[in-house]
């Protein structure tokens, strides 16, 4: 079981319209990288790399380097975010 303050950290992660764009998009785009990101979402993209840092940071997605670009990709807790913001959106 985690605890409160763990739980905290992801639910902070997403408490935010851009980061929960992100999210979403890293889910239906797998590996996309930042450059990637800040493009389809027409957004800057020094704010995009903070806000993807503070999504890694909530544990809610992985990045893997590959030469000079990074892939993202979800965090099984990402996944299981995702799942929860959907129930949340059918209700």
């Amino acid at each position: 079981m985690k605890t409160p303050k763990q739980l905290e950290r992801h639910f902070k992660g997403v408490a935010n319209h851009r980061r929960l764009q992100i999210l979403f998009l890293i889910h239906t785009s797998e590996g996309v990288s930042l450059d990637g990101i800040a493009e389809h979402l027409d957004c800057n993209l020094k704010t995009i790399a903070e806000h993807t840092r503070r999504l890694v940071y909530a544990g809610l997605v992985d990045k893997k380097y590959r030469g000079r670009e990074v892939a993202h990709s979800l965090s099984p807790y990402g996944h299981r975010m995702i799942q929860l913001i959907k129930t949340f959106s059918h209700s």
